[in-house]
Protein backbone atom coordinates (compact mmCIF):
# COMPACT_ATOMS: atom_id res chain seq x y z
CA UNK A 1 0.00 0.00 0.00
CA UNK A 2 1.71 3.43 -0.62
CA UNK A 3 1.74 6.14 1.65
CA UNK A 4 0.47 9.48 0.14
CA UNK A 5 0.43 13.00 1.07
CA UNK A 6 -0.77 16.35 -0.15
CA UNK A 7 1.41 19.13 -0.16
CA UNK A 8 3.40 22.15 -1.71
CA UNK A 9 6.96 21.91 -3.54
CA UNK A 10 9.38 24.33 -2.00
CA UNK A 11 11.03 26.52 -4.36
CA UNK A 12 14.81 25.62 -4.75
CA UNK A 13 16.00 29.43 -3.40
CA UNK A 14 13.81 29.09 -0.08
CA UNK A 15 14.92 25.62 0.34
CA UNK A 16 18.96 26.57 -0.09
CA UNK A 17 18.16 29.19 2.30
CA UNK A 18 16.13 26.71 4.81
CA UNK A 19 19.17 24.45 4.98
CA UNK A 20 21.18 27.52 6.38
CA UNK A 21 19.44 26.90 9.40
CA UNK A 22 20.78 23.84 10.55
CA UNK A 23 22.88 23.60 13.28
CA UNK A 24 24.15 20.57 15.66
CA UNK A 25 21.46 19.99 18.44
CA UNK A 26 20.79 16.45 20.24
CA UNK A 27 18.91 14.20 18.51
CA UNK A 28 17.80 16.15 15.60
CA UNK A 29 16.81 14.50 12.36
CA UNK A 30 17.50 17.48 9.56
CA UNK A 31 15.76 17.20 6.27
CA UNK A 32 17.66 17.10 3.44
CA UNK A 33 17.15 19.64 0.01
CA UNK A 34 14.53 17.06 -1.28
CA UNK A 35 12.73 16.27 1.42
CA UNK A 36 11.35 19.67 2.26
CA UNK A 37 7.76 20.57 1.46
CA UNK A 38 4.61 21.97 3.20
CA UNK A 39 2.17 19.43 3.79
CA UNK A 40 -1.55 19.52 3.30
CA UNK A 41 -3.01 16.42 3.96
CA UNK A 42 -1.72 13.57 5.23
CA UNK A 43 -3.09 10.09 4.35
CA UNK A 44 -0.57 7.76 5.24
CA UNK A 45 -1.45 4.32 3.44
CA UNK A 46 -3.70 3.93 0.99
CA UNK A 47 -4.79 1.02 -1.65
CA UNK A 48 -3.38 0.78 -4.94
CA UNK A 49 -6.70 1.67 -6.43
CA UNK A 50 -7.30 4.39 -4.47
CA UNK A 51 -4.37 6.78 -5.96
CA UNK A 52 -6.67 7.08 -8.99
CA UNK A 53 -9.74 8.10 -6.88
CA UNK A 54 -7.58 10.44 -4.60
CA UNK A 55 -6.33 12.74 -7.85
CA UNK A 56 -9.50 12.72 -9.35
CA UNK A 57 -11.15 14.34 -6.05
CA UNK A 58 -7.97 16.60 -5.56
CA UNK A 59 -8.96 17.28 -9.24
CA UNK A 60 -11.96 19.63 -7.59
CA UNK A 61 -10.11 21.87 -6.16
CA UNK A 62 -11.01 25.45 -6.93
CA UNK A 63 -8.42 27.93 -5.74
CA UNK A 64 -6.03 30.65 -7.61
CA UNK A 65 -2.59 30.70 -7.42
CA UNK A 66 -1.21 32.75 -4.69
CA UNK A 67 2.50 34.11 -3.16
CA UNK A 68 3.74 32.94 -0.08
CA UNK A 69 6.26 34.40 2.24
CA UNK A 70 8.43 31.86 3.98
CA UNK A 71 9.84 33.44 7.88
CA UNK A 72 10.22 32.64 11.32
CA UNK A 73 11.28 29.67 12.96
CA UNK A 74 9.18 27.66 15.68
CA UNK A 75 8.55 24.15 17.20
CA UNK A 76 6.28 21.67 18.49
CA UNK A 77 7.02 20.62 21.95
CA UNK A 78 8.89 22.91 24.30
CA UNK A 79 11.90 24.75 23.05
CA UNK A 80 13.62 22.70 25.71
CA UNK A 81 12.36 19.73 24.44
CA UNK A 82 11.17 20.05 21.02
CA UNK A 83 9.48 17.27 18.55
CA UNK A 84 9.30 18.96 15.37
CA UNK A 85 11.21 22.24 14.47
CA UNK A 86 9.74 24.33 11.63
CA UNK A 87 9.69 27.48 9.31
CA UNK A 88 6.72 29.79 9.18
CA UNK A 89 4.85 30.49 5.86
CA UNK A 90 2.32 33.29 5.64
CA UNK A 91 -0.41 34.44 4.82
CA UNK A 92 -1.45 30.88 6.50
CA UNK A 93 -5.25 31.74 5.49
CA UNK A 94 -4.57 31.17 2.17
CA UNK A 95 -2.86 27.87 3.02
CA UNK A 96 -5.21 26.61 5.40
CA UNK A 97 -8.15 27.81 2.91
CA UNK A 98 -6.82 25.24 0.05
CA UNK A 99 -6.07 22.60 3.19
CA UNK A 100 -9.70 23.02 4.21
CA UNK A 101 -10.94 23.04 0.73
CA UNK A 102 -8.77 19.70 0.09
CA UNK A 103 -10.20 17.75 3.14
CA UNK A 104 -13.66 18.67 2.44
CA UNK A 105 -13.82 16.90 -0.70
CA UNK A 106 -11.70 14.04 0.43
CA UNK A 107 -14.12 13.70 3.19
CA UNK A 108 -17.39 13.78 0.66
CA UNK A 109 -15.38 11.12 -1.41
CA UNK A 110 -15.16 8.84 1.45
CA UNK A 111 -11.47 9.39 2.03
CA UNK A 112 -9.94 8.87 6.50
CA UNK A 113 -8.17 12.57 6.84
CA UNK A 114 -6.59 13.48 10.19
CA UNK A 115 -9.01 16.11 11.99
CA UNK A 116 -6.09 17.57 14.08
CA UNK A 117 -5.50 21.26 14.21
CA UNK A 118 -3.54 22.75 10.95
CA UNK A 119 -0.70 24.60 11.46
CA UNK A 120 1.45 25.35 8.09
CA UNK A 121 4.56 24.98 8.09
CA UNK A 122 7.75 23.91 6.60
CA UNK A 123 9.19 20.95 8.86
CA UNK A 124 13.64 21.06 9.30
CA UNK A 125 14.22 18.59 11.52
CA UNK A 126 12.54 15.58 13.60
CA UNK A 127 13.58 14.80 16.79
CA UNK A 128 14.01 12.11 19.45
CA UNK A 129 13.94 11.77 22.89
CA UNK A 130 16.37 13.05 24.01
CA UNK A 131 16.12 16.52 21.73
CA UNK A 132 18.27 18.97 22.40
CA UNK A 133 16.82 22.93 22.74
CA UNK A 134 16.65 24.81 19.83
CA UNK A 135 15.28 28.13 21.69
CA UNK A 136 18.64 29.75 20.56
CA UNK A 137 17.75 28.58 17.10
CA UNK A 138 14.55 30.82 16.88
CA UNK A 139 15.73 33.25 19.26
CA UNK A 140 18.42 34.06 16.69
CA UNK A 141 16.21 33.58 13.49
CA UNK A 142 12.81 34.46 14.95
CA UNK A 143 11.78 37.07 12.38
CA UNK A 144 14.66 35.93 9.39
CA UNK A 145 13.12 36.04 6.30
CA UNK A 146 13.68 33.24 3.80
CA UNK A 147 11.99 34.04 1.03
CA UNK A 148 8.59 34.61 -1.42
CA UNK A 149 7.12 32.22 -3.70
CA UNK A 150 4.47 31.62 -6.13
CA UNK A 151 2.56 28.98 -5.25
CA UNK A 152 1.13 27.97 -8.34
CA UNK A 153 0.22 24.04 -7.91
CA UNK A 154 -0.34 21.34 -5.28
CA UNK A 155 1.50 18.20 -5.28
CA UNK A 156 0.18 14.09 -4.37
CA UNK A 157 3.48 12.45 -3.12
CA UNK A 158 3.96 8.90 -2.45
CA UNK A 159 6.42 8.40 0.65
CA UNK A 160 8.63 5.71 0.78
CA UNK A 161 11.32 4.70 3.04
CA UNK A 162 14.82 4.74 1.86
CA UNK A 163 18.67 4.20 3.11
CA UNK A 164 19.21 7.92 4.29
CA UNK A 165 15.03 8.29 5.58
CA UNK A 166 12.17 8.96 3.54
CA UNK A 167 11.58 9.45 -0.38
CA UNK A 168 9.27 11.69 -1.54
CA UNK A 169 8.11 11.01 -5.11
CA UNK A 170 5.53 12.92 -7.42
CA UNK A 171 2.43 10.97 -8.34
CA UNK A 172 0.04 14.08 -9.71
CA UNK A 173 0.33 17.87 -9.86
CA UNK A 174 -2.57 19.87 -9.50
CA UNK A 175 -2.85 23.49 -11.24
CA UNK A 176 -4.14 26.23 -8.98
Amino acid sequence: MPKVFFGVEIAPDIKERLLRVQAPVESARWQRYEQLHLTLVFLGDVAENAVVRLSDTAGGVSASPFELAVSGLGCFGSPERPKTFWAGVSPEVLVVHLHRQLVDLLVAAGFKVEHRHFRPHITLSRFGRDAGAVKPLIESEHNAGFGVMAVREFVLYESTQGPNGSVYTVLKRFPL
